[in-house]
């Protein structure tokens, strides 16, 4: 049951591909708070994911968008303040992917044409939705950009490979252009770097199951949950949090304020 926490809010979600992804939670409850939302992801995955289904469920249309594009994000920015009657209050970034990574490419043998193409993908993208709201002043006062990132940002994850890098930019993109949305209309901007959680993406880094289960015995909490997560930004996308903005919030049951856990040493 919804708590109308999001009661005539206006957003989009970047990212929903299938019933499995963060993204896909997070749309399902910010229509249970009372949100109405446009969903988007690009084409390709459009064609290879769900995301159909899910706007029959929530009742919501679909923009297909490839979000490195200027052109597409425009039109997607425009589109939806047309489609949903208004400014919007909340966009939620989940987008990631690393051919380096799906090649199994290892990290000292890098292709370099496929790494800025990871970077475009799941770090500049952010930069450029930001940018494209910020120009057509798309984003109420008080609004909330959230984009989704890993804590191998800030530490060595071998297998993780230059997606770290990805989160790394992404999360340094939200406090700088926290700042001036801040400056400008009061927007929000922050990034939520999640617990290792069981997506069709994530499923595809090397030793995921492993590093799932390690994560969750060295997090007092466990692994937080997509469904979870997806609370959290629906808590960020609220009025009650209003005065956060260019943070990088763990979401990981404890696992960054960790050093070792017994039930490690005991494995």
């Amino acid at each position: 049951m919804g708590h109308g926490l999001l009661q005539g809010k206006k957003g989009i979600i970047f990212g929903a591909l299938d019933h499995k992804s963060i993204a896909w939670k997070v749309a399902e409850r910010c229509v249970e708070e009372g949100a109405q939302i446009v969903l988007t992801n690009a084409p390709v995955a459009m064609r290879l994911g769900e995301i159909n289904e899910l706007a029959t469920k929530l009742n919501c249309e679909i923009i297909p968008a490839d979000a490195t594009s200027i052109e597409d994000l425009e039109n997607l920015i425009i589109k939806s303040q047309e489609i949903l009657g208004g400014k919007l209050d909340f966009i939620l970034h989940s987008i990631g992917m690393s051919i380096n990574v799906r090649k199994k490419k290892d990290y000292t043998d890098l292709n370099y044409e496929w790494m800025k193409t990871t970077f475009d993908v799941s770090a500049i993208s952010f930069h450029k939705v930001l940018q494209t709201a910020f120009k057509h002043d798309a984003i109420n006062p008080w609004g909330s950009v959230v984009g989704l990132t890993y804590i191998a940002a800030q530490r060595t994850f071998p297998d993780y490979s230059e997606m770290a890098e990805s989160k790394a930019l992404l999360e340094s993109f939200a406090r700088s252009f926290g700042y001036h949305y801040a400056k400008k209309a009061n927007v929000r901007v922050n990034t939520i770097s999640q617990s290792p959680t069981v997506t069709t993406a994530g499923s595809g880094i090397k030793g995921f199951s492993d590093f799932f289960s390690y994560a969750d015995k060295m997090s007092p909490l466990g692994n937080a949950s997509s469904d979870a997560c997806a609370d959290y930004c629906v808590s960020l996308f609220s009025d009650l949090t209003r005065y956060v903005t260019m943070q990088n919030l763990f979401h990981d049951g404890g696992f960054s304020s960790m050093g070792m856990a017994p039930e490690i040493l005991e494995d």
